[in-house]
């Protein structure tokens, strides 16, 4: 479980470990990040050994397109991009994003529509892996690679009902993530987010991250922050 505040990349950090609790079968960690004297990030980790169980279940994994027949985030935005008619400031916005360098791959399952600003379920599903070669290394390795595979696009499924008003803001409170199943980040892996709730400037998020095999690899939470302009948006045409 994690709780975090923007910290300053240019100040060293601090890590405070504690010690919380350890037993024979499970064991608590307890990590505070350190800028300026006041705390930027709190982690709480579980861990424990590998124990067997005849009490085990899961959801079904949705029914969705491989990912070899879905075209990728940037093969989506250079379609935008080819639309004469598209407005400036979404041109700039769509090249923004195109610039970053994000090391990871997405296939959106069913992409929206960027010239419609009409109201979605708040439900994505997304192919993700990183890129590039990880290989069969300490699963700690994958469950970090993950963590920050499932931080990106999460919160914006809150948006999907509302995507009517411009953002002004946007910003992650806190995010948990229980990893249930071995799995490599760096091969596809279907990730199923919903928002059941947002309200009071929050917005509370859930995903699921499942193996191409059908196994539910990691469930993650997050709660975060959605500021936008009182005033709709008009048409990005």
């Amino acid at each position: 479980h994690l709780f975090f505040v923007l910290g300053d990349p240019k100040v060293p950090v601090l890590y405070e470990v504690e010690r919380t609790r350890t037993g024979k079968s499970f064991s608590v960690r307890s990590v505070k990040a350190i800028q300026h004297g006041k705390p930027i990030f709190t982690c709480q980790a579980s861990f424990q050994l590998s124990q067997g169980s005849p009490v085990q279940h899961q959801f079904t994994m949705p029914a969705v397109p491989p990912p070899e027949e879905l075209l990728t985030q940037e093969e989506l935005i250079q379609k935008f991009l080819q639309n004469p008619n598209l407005a400036e400031r979404y041109r700039k916005h769509l090249n923004k994003i195109q610039a970053e360098d994000v090391p990871i791959d997405i296939k959106p399952v069913n992409p929206p529509d960027i010239f419609c600003s009409e109201p979605q379920e708040p439900k994505q599903l997304f192919w993700v892996r990183a890129r590039g070669y990880i290989g069969e290394t300490d699963m700690k390795v994958h469950c970090c690679v993950a963590a920050y595979i499932s931080d990106y696009a999460f919160l914006g499924t809150a948006l999907l009902p509302h995507r009517q008003y411009r953002i002004k803001f946007m910003v992650s409170l806190d995010h948990s993530m229980w990893f249930h199943a071995p799995f490599r980040a760096d091969h596809w892996m279907l990730y199923e987010c919903e928002s059941p709730w947002a309200g009071g400037c929050r917005g509370l998020v859930q995903g699921r991250l499942w193996r191409r095999d059908g196994v539910l690899a990691v469930t993650c939470a997050q709660e975060g922050v959605i500021r936008v302009e009182q005033t709709p948006t008009q048409s990005k045409l």
